[in-house]
């Protein structure tokens, strides 16, 4: 099942059933987001995060070793309702409701931000201050991982995936854009995962980063939180 009901709203819907490992591409031009997704029928959401354009999807099924065969395709023209919706909206990535814990604490913690960017400190303070690295589950965890921000909160601990999915889930539901980047850190090439978010507002100055105004500006939870030297963190010509 494929729902295309909300892709003006920035995100797509799947759900199937199958004997074996599935997967989900999204496509434009040269650009492919691929995804896992569950065989029992439990839905998914990714986001439609390239822009206005034609889209193309297909669901792949495992049939031996690392090979897929398509299960079903599509495509679809898109017409955002605005560029930020896919980072505003919740997704398998960045998994929450009105009703999450994570979303009640970001309002508590906004209640006397006059501004956009006090919200983004508040969260950014409270997040550095009550979550530390989980080091035992860095060295543990399997690929098709997803986070849980509601069980990060909970526990006070996570890896650089936990801090980036609460720190989105938080921002988006204070209806401020933000994304989830994967990818390497220099010095040391090491994978990881961060988040950019979006203001008008300046003036705010963490992690080594000035926020620019009209800008996509970088937030790292987990580097910050761990007192991560500024050979990692630099000017973030390293991101």
């Amino acid at each position: 099942c494929v729902d295309l009901n909300s892709c003006e709203e920035g995100y797509i819907g799947f759900s199937a059933v199958a004997g074996h490992q599935l997967k989900v591409q999204v496509i434009k031009d040269d650009l492919t987001y691929t995804y896992d997704l569950a065989n029992d029928g439990s839905p998914s959401i990714y986001p439609l995060q390239m822009d206005d354009g034609s889209y193309y999807y297909r669901v792949l099924e495992n049939v031996s070793g690392t090979k897929y065969s398509i299960l079903d395709e599509g495509d679809f023209d898109l017409v955002l309702d605005d560029e930020y919706q896919p980072f505003l909206r919740p997704n398998d990535y960045v998994n929450y409701s009105e009703k999450s814990a994570c979303v009640k604490k970001a309002a508590d913690l906004s209640k006397n931000a006059n501004t956009a960017l006090d919200v983004v400190n508040n969260v950014f303070d409270y997040i550095r201050d009550n979550v530390s690295y989980d080091k035992k589950k860095a060295s543990s965890v399997k690929s098709g991982y997803l986070p849980d921000p509601d069980e990060t909160l909970s526990s006070g601990k996570g890896i650089c995936f936990d801090y980036a999915s609460l720190t989105a889930a938080m921002l988006r539901s204070q209806g401020i854009p933000s994304k989830l980047v994967f990818g390497y850190v220099s010095p040391d090439n090491v994978y990881h995962a961060w988040n950019m978010f979006y203001t008008k507002e300046t003036g705010w100055v963490s992690v080594e980063f000035k926020v620019g105004k009209d800008s996509w500006n970088r937030l790292d939870l987990t580097f910050s939180s761990g007192g991560a030297p500024t050979d990692f963190i630099g000017d973030g010509s390293n991101y």
